[in-house]
């Protein structure tokens, strides 16, 4: 026989149609009744003088309670964003200058029916890309471009404002597996010569700091790159062995292997592009939001990927005890047009220094003019580094600092 506690189960009406029966049969006695369904006496009673149905333990008051319009407000971001609480908490306040509480966001998506989505292996376990304990800094790092214009990432308004000030389409990133420091630059149009000049910009920069370290770079099979093609591949490799780097492509469809700077992508359009590209009414002013930027992402914005505990990239680069300089996170965010326009193909240029031996060797720069001092005062705070380079470096090095935007840099 089926007893009251598993018909409150199934339909708390029923249970208490059934007490009302038994306390009829009863004669009204509320304790003989408690005791044949074994239920307490104050049950009974409000089994007797209460309705059928549940009552509604909402409080009449609540002060505290969002107003419907704040209410309808996150739902419909939460919509149009697909953030959940955590990320629209910070959207919001940032965006439109709304303070919640994340548990007040997380109440108001659960009670709307905003479900999280999920994203799992086939076996529902990590599978990290890299040895991380052992990674030291810039010995890997990801290449990749990112489309900025695009309909499934950005509102509408955002993507028709790009388009209307004609700010720059194309974002060019690089970033370090181990710190997740990351270097940017922009360009109108995507091509494999800014890709060639992007790499040989950001290695020159890496190596004018002290990474002493190979360097591997994994990137996609991308136009702007080279293209599948191994010969192009090889030619490639040859040309960025003097840096002492290599290019790795992924195979076709293995976008998981660039896992980490794809990800970098998905914070640009939620940190960056949905909050600041509608205020840049130029290119300009773009580069100034795209800089400012790039200095939260290496110093103030915590990552909470794998082996990076809440530092922030700077901080991770502390805690590794390397002689590379901190001054490497001042990189000036580009638009390679002013690269090109300024000094050509400059990698043809680079080409032609590519002779000498590796050695040991203090950076021989001429200090005669107050350029190359200020330089050196902005990178070699701690007086002439000893660095592992190739003797022909220093040319291109000053070739390099020679640069407009690199002054500008300064």
């Amino acid at each position: 026989m089926i007893t009251y506690h598993e018909i409150r189960e199934i339909s708390s009406e029923k249970a208490r149609e059934l007490i009302r029966k038994v306390l009829a049969k009863q004669g009204g006695n509320v304790s003989k009744t408690a005791r044949i369904l074994n239920i307490s006496r104050p049950t009974v009673r409000r089994s007797r003088d209460g309705a059928l149905q549940d009552q509604s333990r909402r409080p009449l008051h609540s002060p505290t309670k969002t107003e419907s319009r704040f209410e309808e407000l996150i739902v419909q971001e939460a919509k149009r964003t697909g953030f959940r609480y955590r990320r629209l908490t910070g959207y919001l306040q940032k965006k439109l200058s709304i303070r919640f509480s994340e548990d007040t966001v997380k109440a108001i998506l659960s009670r709307n029916g905003i479900k999280k989505k999920t994203r799992r292996t086939a076996n529902g376990k990590r599978r990290p890309l890299y040895d991380y304990e052992a990674l030291m800094p810039f010995q890997e790092m990801q290449l990749d471009t990112k489309h900025i214009l695009d309909k499934s990432a950005l509102p509408a308004e955002v993507y028709a404002h790009i388009k209307h000030y004609n700010l720059p389409l194309y974002e060019w990133n690089i970033i370090d597996v181990a710190t997740r420091i990351r270097l940017t630059a922009y360009s109108h149009e995507l091509s494999a010569v800014f890709g060639m000049m992007f790499l040989s910009l950001v290695l020159l920069w890496l190596r004018a700091h002290n990474v002493r370290e190979a360097i591997r770079i994994r990137l996609d099979n991308g136009a702007e790159f080279c293209m599948g093609s191994q010969r192009k591949l090889d030619l490639w490799n040859e040309y960025f062995s003097w840096f002492n780097a290599s290019l790795h492509p992924i195979p076709p469809g293995a976008k998981h292997l660039q896992a980490i700077v794809e990800n970098s992508h998905r914070s640009d359009d939620e940190c960056f592009l949905m909050i600041h590209a509608e205020r840049c009414l130029s290119t300009n002013q773009f580069l100034m939001k795209a800089q400012q930027w790039q200095d939260t992402w290496n110093c103030y914005r915590p990552s909470y990927g794998i082996n990076m505990y809440g530092l922030t990239p700077e901080e991770k680069l502390k805690a590794s005890k390397t002689i590379i300089q901190n001054h490497l996170l001042q990189f000036p965010v580009l638009l390679m047009e002013n690269v090109l326009k300024s000094v050509g193909v400059f990698t043809a240029v680079l080409k032609l220094l590519r002779t000498g031996k590796y050695v040991h060797t203090k950076c021989h720069i001429n200090l005669n003019s107050y350029q190359f001092k200020a330089f050196k005062k902005a990178i070699f705070s701690s007086g002439v580094p000893t660095v592992t380079l190739k003797q022909p470096f220093t040319t291109s090095f000053k070739f390099l600092t020679s640069m407009p935007f690199f002054k500008r840099a300064l």
